[in-house]
């Protein structure tokens, strides 16, 4: 079955990638605008669309710059709401449509997200497989540029 959609723990992501943002407090608007720069450039490597929910009850101030544009879906969860119980719920209804991936480093929440038929990774795996996709996108686009490069340089 084919990955349909990326669900990812925003602040559990951003409490295990103290690289992203180094400097800002992990619940700061800035490292959230930093998390979702980042996964929508991972987003234009991989093209799975990623949806990232954080708890919003209220921790926060601002809203991200970023959100809900190209592939990249960012969701708050409202008073009374976890951003598991979203993801749970995501998990259940993209289902019939394939495989979801849940990005988190809650391990009862993955055995949740597992047992509703999705998938799950730890905050580890999932930024390795971010840093790889990225390098891979970064070399891809130097070789096309050194190819139109020469191309252009042999019509003169």
């Amino acid at each position: 079955m084919a990955l349909v959609r990326i669900l990812v723990d925003g602040y559990s992501l951003l409490h295990n990638w103290p690289e992203l943002a180094s400097g800002w407090a992990r619940h700061s608007a800035a490292a959230r605008e930093e998390l979702i720069r980042r996964l929508t450039l991972y987003w234009d490597a991989i093209g799975t669309p990623v949806t990232v929910v954080f708890d919003g009850s209220g921790r926060h101030t601002g809203r991200p710059t970023a959100a809900s544009k190209s592939g990249i879906e960012v969701l708050y969860s409202r008073r009374g709401q976890t951003a598991d119980q979203m993801i749970e719920r995501a998990v259940h209804r993209f289902g019939p449509y394939g495989e979801v991936l849940v990005v988190t480093e809650d391990h009862a929440e993955r055995e949740t997200v597992i047992s509703l038929g999705g998938s799950a990774a730890s905050c580890a795996n999932f930024i390795r497989d971010v840093e790889n996709a990225l390098a891979e996108l970064g070399e891809e686009i130097k070789y096309h540029n050194r190819r139109e490069r020469h191309r252009f340089q042999r019509r003169r």
